[in-house]
Formats: structure tokens, C-alpha cells, sequence
């Protein structure tokens, strides 16, 4: 017990260890994770998950597959899907069957399996996988189509990859008993339409529920959780391997209701399948036996080569031809195809059957998928970003700045980041508060931030902070906490009073965090304003200290944020004070110098490479 404790800590540490380095470094993040599974696997000896959980190795490793599938559903809204083209309806429909007539090709006479082998094999191996997709969308610069569209036929083909291989399964073993392949496949169907109906119940169930106060707040994800790992179970009793297609459809079904309580736990959500993913791919590296591999020919060298090469490309540009998807995407998308822990733990489950049908190549579909899995995860995961920027499908290379909020205050800031260079984008639900934007041909947003249908129209990737500055504390607050898991806490800023001697300040718990680090409110800012202040942005040198910078500016002048040289920004507030560095651009909010001319708004700002220069307010403002 206290050894299984340990190997548990040892777990989560070289998981989440390995996602945090993947975060500071850039590195692949299934790469370091499947690197620290192999560290404490075969090579120190001291993660055996098959000896250390025993018979519950399986079940755990299923449960964790399916909580996975089921949050990748949860961020599957149809809208989403018209910036697809119709890519993803054809990648299921059409690249299903065709990469599985194409891969049991390659398996037979390439690998060398047997035909009902090769068959099974290649029905496991349409799979993509969400476990090894959606880490490497996220830390690849990804334009939105090919992103959305990569993200869906991930999750969606995971179920059906499974399908595929009870289907072949199924008729091998049936086959046997008279049964013909037409009655075969005709009760999977049913059985693969009675589990998308369990998921769909399950979902409506939750839907009617949640809102009628029939389960407590602090309760719904623990009910919603429990809820999923019964209806897994529950579809795999009817037909194995269905509950994975059930628990997906639960997902999309309930991220298409628009409940109320839908951002509360799908976050809830977001932070489990972190934990399981790390887990899980830190287990199946620490399971590969290296006796195992000493099995691995040199045509299984050659077989890789065409699935990468040969049976991936042509299946997608079979699928897509004549679609709306461009060329460079449809080769971006056609390249990258890392296959998971579903294949895996799938191949381990089905190679036992077939030793027990009496095929002998059963053996040898392990040595195969962990071959797969590794080559795939380390090709695509370390080319990933260059073939994106080589075909020219990434997204916006330089982070900007979302400002929500129109006011004079707001448009000077604006007027800043853009004459330093950071792309910014103005949000107002006024469309009159954003004449004056648009006037000055910033990039506009009309519409509720806040609303889940922004989502579809404004990619928060795309912004490195976020900046809430209309003239309404408590909603700026609003804002920063609810794009906070989009955005991270470092990275959502507000306007607002943090004095203590103001009894009717927020506390910082309930807010972003203070722009200034002297935290100063709204009619302070307004108070400001119609006094004439300005920014003035100071350019640091080795000749040009911080120190100098700070002898020039007025006493009352407040530091508000630093522009590094590769454009990342860093705001002075209440809990961080960035140091400056030499070829910083540190920007200040400073009184008039004269404030006569300041009131008239009529004084330009002085120009030079270094040293002060103060920006005017916007006119007309």
C-alpha cells in the first residue's frame, strides 16, 4: 500500500512535472510526459503499472480515456463547425472508411499481419486521439479553421476507431458461430445507436435538473462526473467499447444547451482531464517493455513511413478534395495524425482476444502500437510548428491587447499600444461609445464580451492581456473572472480603487488585477483625464537607466506597464512590479506639463529613439 502511494505521487509529479517544463520551455509537452513515463518505467524500474494497480490498471486507464473524450465533447459547439467548411463531416464520413481500407493495406503488405489482423489493426489506427491532439493544439500558433478542425475529427474518431475494431473483432468471432456479417454489423449499429441515446438522455437529464435546483451548486460537477463514469460503464455492459461513443455524445449534447451553469463546471472539468492526461500518458510510457521492442522488424520501420507518408496525406486529401479548406491546409492537416493512449490500451485489449481466436500476429499488434504511438508523438509533436509556419496556416504571431471598455482613457491606451506596435482590439456594447475607435481605425468589437457567442467571433489566443476600463467597477471585475480561465489571473487587468481605506473596494480575490500599482479607481482616472494627463513612454538604454527615467519624471507620475523587445508586455499593479531591463520601453501616466495647453488638447508629443516622449489624448474623445 505504501509502495502504490508513492508510485501514485511519482505519477502526478513526472505528469504535471513535465507540463509545467513543456510551459517555461516551448518543448512538445506528450513528448516530455511520454519521456518521464519511460524514465520511471523501463529504464529506473520503478513505475510497473501493471504491477502496482493489477487488475484495476485497466479499468482505471478506461475511466480516465473516457472523462477525456467526454471534456473534449464539452468543447464541441456546433458553431464552431462553420469555420470548418464542412472538413469534419467529410474527415468522419469519408476518412474514416478510407483510412481504413488504406491502413490495412499498408498492414498487410507492408507490416506483414495476416488479413483479419491487418483489419483490426487498421480500424484502431483512424483513431488521431484527443489525449495527444488537443495538447499539441495548444501549443501550437494554429489560425482557427485548421485548429477547429483537427480538434473535432480527434475527438470524434476516437469512438469510431474503437467501434471499428469490435466491428472486425466481432465478425472473427462470430464467424465461427454461423453468424453472418450483415447480422453483425447490424447489431452493433443498434448497439452503437443505443449508446449515443444513453448519452443524450444523460445529457437532457442534467440539462432539465441543473437549472430547477434539484442539485445543489457544490454538488454539480461531482454529480456531473459520477454522472459520466455510470453512463461508461453502463454502455460498455451493452456492447464493449460503446461507452466511449456515449460519453462523447453526452459531451457535445450538453455543450450545446446553453446551460447556465455550463462555464462553472466544464473549467471544473478542463483541470481534471490535465491531471488525467498526464497521468495516463506518464503510465502507458512506464508500461513499454523493452522485451517488447527487441520484437520490432525493419519492415515495421517501413510501415510507419507509409502511414505517415502515404496513409494519413491521402486520406485527407481524398476526404477534402474539391471542399472550401485551401491546399496548405488540407497538407497541414493531412501531416499531423499523433496517435494516443486509446490506441494503445484499445490494441492491448483486442491482441489477447486473438491469441484466444487462435491468430498469431495478435503479439505482435502491441509491439506495433507502441511503436506507432512513439513515432507519430515525437514526428508531429516536434515538426508541428514549423510545418504550420512553412504552409503558412498560423495564427496571429504577435499577441495583443483586448480592451474592454470605450472611454478617453481607454482610447489613449489604445493610441499607445499601437504606436508600439501591439495589435489591440477595443470590446464595447455600445456602438456609439466605439465611433471614436473606429474613427481612428482601431479594430472594433460590438458586442457582450461576456456572451458565449464571442467565443465564436474573438479568439482569446490571440491576446497576451487583458485590460477592463469602462467606467463600472464591479463589472470589470465581472469580466477579469470570468476570462480568467482563458486568459490566466497574470494576465487580466481592471481599473478600480484596492485602497484600503475605501470600505466599498473589491477585495482582490473578486477582481483582476489593479492597473497602477497605486490601484487607482475609476473617477481618479476621469479626474485625470479632463486635467490633461498623459502617457509618456520612456525607452531604457545601457546609457538610459531606469533610475535616470525615473529623475525626469514628475513626482505624481505613475508607471503602468514595459514592453520588452519581443512585444511582451508587463503591467505594473498591486501584485507584480516587473523589473525593467536595458531596451525596455517603460510607459507612465503623467500629469501636463503645461496644463493649459493639455486642457485644449493642442500640445504634440516630442519625438527621439530615447529618453521621454508624451503622447497626446485622443481628440475628440
Amino acid at each position: 500500500m505504501e509502495h502504490q502511494g508513492l508510485v501514485l505521487a511519482a505519477i502526478g509529479v513526472l505528469g504535471i512535472g513535465a507540463q509545467w517544463i513543456a510551459w517555461r520551455t516551448g518543448w512538445p509537452a506528450i513528448v516530455l510526459m511520454l519521456l518521464a513515463g519511460i524514465i520511471g518505467g523501463p529504464l529506473t524500474g520503478f513505475i510497473q503499472p501493471e504491477r502496482d494497480f493489477g487488475d484495476l490498471l485497466k479499468p482505471i486507464i478506461s475511466l480516465a480515456v473516457a472523462i477525456i473524450l467526454f471534456e473534449g465533447g464539452l468543447n464541441l459547439n456546433f458553431r464552431e463547425l462553420r469555420h470548418a467548411e464542412g472538413a469534419v463531416h467529410r474527415l468522419v464520413v469519408l476518412g474514416v472508411p478510407i483510412a481504413w481500407v488504406l491502413g490495412t493495406l499498408a498492414c498487410y503488405y507492408v507490416a506483414g499481419l495476416i488479413w483479419p489482423v491487418a483489419i483490426l489493426f487498421a480500424g484502431i489506427l483512424v483513431v488521431t486521439g484527443p489525449t495527444v491532439v488537443l495538447p499539441l493544439l495548444r501549443q501550437t500558433n494554429l489560425a482557427q479553421r485548421p485548429r477547429a478542425i483537427l480538434k473535432w475529427e480527434a475527438i470524434v474518431n476516437d469512438p469510431l476507431g474503437a467501434l471499428c475494431a469490435v466491428l472486425t473483432y466481432e465478425v472473427l468471432h462470430r464467424a465461427g458461430q454461423g453468424d453472418t456479417v450483415v447480422g453483425v454489423v447490424v447489431s452493433l449499429l443498434l448497439a452503437a445507436v443505443v449508446a449515443g441515446l444513453i448519452g443524450w438522455g444523460a445529457a437532457r437529464a442534467i440539462a432539465w435538473a441543473f437549472p430547477r435546483g434539484y442539485v445543489p451548486e457544490f454538488l454539480k460537477s461531482p454529480v456531473l462526473l459520477i454522472t459520466v463514469i455510470g453512463v461508461f460503464v453502463g454502455a460498455n455492459m451493452i456492447q464493449d467499447e460503446a461507452g466511449l461513443l456515449t460519453v462523447t455524445v453526452m459531451g457535445v449534447a450538453l455543450a450545446n444547451m446553453n446551460l447556465a451553469s455550463f462555464r462553472d463546471f466544464r473549467h471544473f472539468k478542463e483541470n481534471i482531464t490535465v491531471l488525467l492526461v498526464s497521468g495516463v500518458f506518464v503510465m502507458l510510457s512506464a508500461s513499454l517493455n523493452l522485451e517488447v521492442l527487441r520484437q520490432f522488424e525493419w519492415r515495421f520501420i517501413a510501415f510507419l513511413i507509409v502511414l505517415l507518408f502515404v496513409v494519413r496525406p491521402a486520406t485527407v486529401l481524398l476526404s477534402l478534395a474539391f471542399s472550401r479548406v485551401p491546399m496548405r491546409e488540407q497538407l497541414f492537416i493531412g501531416w499531423i495524425a499523433p496517435r494516443g493512449i486509446v490506441a494503445v490500451a484499445i490494441t492491448g485489449l483486442f491482441a489477447l482476444r486473438l491469441d484466444e481466436l487462435g491468430y498469431a500476429d495478435g503479439n505482435t499488434l502491441v509491439t506495433l502500437s507502441f511503436a506507432v504511438v512513439i513515432t507519430t508523438i515525437v514526428a508531429h509533436s516536434f515538426t508541428a510548428k514549423l510545418a504550420a509556419r512553412w504552409l503558412g496556416v498560423t495564427g496571429s504571431t504577435d499577441k495583443g491587447v483586448l480592451i474592454v471598455g470605450t472611454t478617453p482613457w481607454s482610447l489613449s491606451l489604445a493610441q499607445l499600444l499601437t504606436s508600439l506596435k501591439i495589435p489591440v482590439l477595443i470590446a464595447d456594447t455600445s456602438w456609439q461609445r466605439l465611433a471614436a475607435a473606429r474613427q481612428m481605425g482601431m479594430p472594433v468589437f460590438h458586442g457582450e464580451i461576456l456572451s458565449e457567442v464571442t467565443e465564436d467571433d474573438v479568439d482569446m489566443s490571440q491576446f497576451q492581456a487583458l485590460v477592463a476600463t469602462t467606467d463600472n467597477e464591479a463589472y470589470n471585475a465581472l469580466v477579469c473572472n470570468e476570462l480568467v480561465p482563458e486568459m490566466g489571473r497574470h494576465a487580466v487587468f481592471q481599473l478600480g480603487d484596492t485602497s484600503a481605506k475605501n470600505p466599498r473596494a473589491l477585495p482582490p480575490s473578486l477582481r483582476g488585477r489593479t492597473l497602477f500599482a497605486s490601484g487607482l479607481g475609476v473617477e481618479e482616472i476621469e479626474r485625470r483625464e479632463r486635467e490633461g494627463w498623459g502617457f509618456r513612454k520612456t525607452r531604457l538604454s545601457e546609457k538610459f537607466s531606469m533610475d535616470d527615467a525615473r529623475d525626469e519624471l514628475p513626482a505624481e507620475a505613475d508607471l503602468l506597464l514595459l514592453v520588452r523587445d519581443d512585444g511582451k508586455l508587463h503591467f505594473f499593479s498591486h501584485a507584480s512590479r516587473p523589473k525593467p531591463q536595458p531596451g525596455d520601453t517603460v510607459v507612465s501616466y503623467v500629469p501636463p506639463r503645461d496644463p493649459a495647453k493639455a486642457r485644449a488638447r493642442k500640445s504634440p508629443p516630442p519625438k527621439g529613439d530615447e529618453g521621454m516622449t508624451q503622447l497626446p489624448s485622443p481628440a475628440g474623445a
